[in-house]
């Protein structure tokens, strides 16, 4: 529908199609490994700044919901199509398939820009105030895109803005979603200006406010030291996927790790997901003995449950060979579990241990080596408003990975960048041990502290501080940013009706 006044525009061109692709793919300049050659944090609020524009340009909510689409599909189509290794190398499907497969996933991820720029048009004004309805339909579809069917949120754009960008300091009072509402709204600003002027003094004002504000939160310490630094040594195995299930190659993983663990000492040993491919009661004493021959170990293992089945799990373990263990609560569609009507899918792909159990939705943090420890596995660092169960008792955050699934792709660096954001929204260090990368000590405050190169064996030795108290994302979780872009949306529909 036109205002009146106006002449209809015409559809979408080729051009604007491809405009906005280009777009998508530009914004993955934004995240990791990028952001390690050249300062680009602000890529991705130029991304959407071109968005708005060509939003702002559509005759209809069809084609704007085009262009988010066309957004979408250059956006993850160059930041996840790493899937596609995972599927084809390691999954053992066919390469027609598993692009086939990757594809479709992609498309998927591209309906929730597409379902925000179908929104726009709807509920747009022509005047300033779409910009914070652009700001508010995207920030509610990342959250949508995070949490509908157990959630996808990888590349939302406030990962991006990790240390150092100074919008980072946002993500202790707003999360992530609050980071890419900042982003989403900066980049609004600068669209709105392209299109009417430059010479906006308050849009100039809120822009660096928006920035200054963020810089300000990265210097406020909301949490406090507590007790004293402990010596971890993170163990990274780079134990090859493609031998890592095969039952003769067991040796080798055992081996590997109790050679590390041995020759880098320290109160705590942190070993990867599944880094011992057995079930932990089928785990040798003699190797748990070796494992914690000088402290405490968090060891990557298949642990049984109650019912029968078995759970990707984290074992804490003693010299005494005392144990306590965390379950794996948020487990991967199509990789741990087979999702209802989709049993078919995994005649295609081969994927060991793939009918996983997960485990309950609160369990309490592991004590050991003197901390109160909170345990997330690989994918469960994505939901940062799911880690924050376990505070204020959890003194360090640890995450045990093997992304050896995705080879040698932009999921490491990308996964290690979503790990400086967990650590900025609960003011604890995130302690990362991987089969073949990133594993690292992020601080507190969302720096790297310390790294491993991916794709090597050796162990990472670190001390690692822990602290109590709470950011005020860790008080009120997604709430808060979820009611401002809520309050973004309404206003714009409230004045559409006046």
């Amino acid at each position: 529908m036109t205002e009146p006044g106006t002449q209809r525009r015409p559809a979408a061109s080729l051009r604007a199609v491809v405009a906005a692709f280009a777009l998508g793919a530009f914004c993955v300049l934004g995240f990791a490994p990028f952001d390690a050659y050249l300062a680009v944090w602000p890529a991705p609020t130029f991304s959407l700044g071109g968005l708005f524009l060509l939003w702002r340009r559509a005759a209809t909510a069809r084609e704007a919901a085009l262009l988010g689409l066309a957004w979408g599909a250059g956006c993850f189509l160059s930041g996840v199509s790493w899937v596609y290794v995972s599927l084809s190398q390691f999954g053992g499907m066919a390469p027609p398939a598993a692009a086939a497969a990757t594809l479709a996933f992609c498309l998927y991820l591209a309906l929730f820009p597409a379902l925000a720029g179908g929104l726009f048009l709807r509920w747009r004004r022509n005047t300033a105030r779409d910009v914070w309805l652009f700001a508010g339909l995207w920030t509610l579809s990342e959250w949508l895109r995070g949490t509908l069917f157990t959630g996808f949120p990888w590349l939302a754009v406030g990962y991006s803005q990790s240390p150092p960008s100074p919008l980072a300091g946002w993500a202790s009072v707003l999360g992530v979603y609050g980071v890419g509402f900042i982003v989403a709204l900066i980049g609004g600003l600068l669209g709105e200006m392209r299109s009417t002027g430059w010479r906006k003094p308050r849009a100039w004002v809120a822009i660096l406010l928006l920035i200054g504000l963020g810089g300000m939160l990265r210097l406020m310490d909301w949490t406090q030291p507590v007790g004293s630094p402990v010596t971890v040594s993170l163990l990274q195995g780079n134990v090859p996927q493609s031998l890592k299930w095969d039952p003769k190659r067991l040796p080798l993983s055992v081996d590997t790790y109790l050679k590390l663990a041995r020759a880098h000492p320290a109160t705590l040993t942190v070993l990867p997901e599944t880094a011992i491919p057995l079930y932990f009661s089928e785990v040798p004493r003699d190797v748990l003995r070796g494992l914690t021959g000088h402290g405490d170990a968090l060891i990557g293992v298949a642990i049984g449950t109650t019912d029968g089945g078995y759970a990707n799990g984290v074992v804490a373990l003693t010299p005494q060979l005392a144990a306590s263990a965390y379950a794996k609560r948020h487990l991967v569609p199509f990789g741990e579990y087979p999702p209802p009507g989709f049993a078919w899918f995994f005649n295609f792909a081969r994927i060991p241990m793939s009918n996983f159990t997960a485990g309950p939705s609160r369990q309490e943090p592991l004590t050991v080596a003197g901390q109160r420890i909170a345990p997330n596995i690989c994918y469960e660092d994505l939901f940062g408003e799911e880690l924050l169960g376990a505070l204020p008792t959890a003194t360090l955050l640890v995450n045990l990975s093997n992304t050896a699934w995705f080879g040698d792709s932009l999921a490491q660096p990308q996964h290690l960048q979503i790990a400086q954001l967990r650590a900025i929204e609960t003011g604890r260090v995130m302690l990362r041990a991987t089969n073949t990368g990133m594993t690292a000590m992020v601080a507190a405050n969302g720096t790297i502290a310390a790294a491993l190169p991916p794709f090597v064996t050796a162990a990472l030795v670190v001390q690692a501080q822990g602290r109590s108290g709470l950011t005020p994302y860790a008080r009120w979780g997604n709430l808060l940013i979820l009611l401002i872009a809520t309050g973004a949306c309404l206003t714009a529909l409230r004045r559409r009706k006046s």
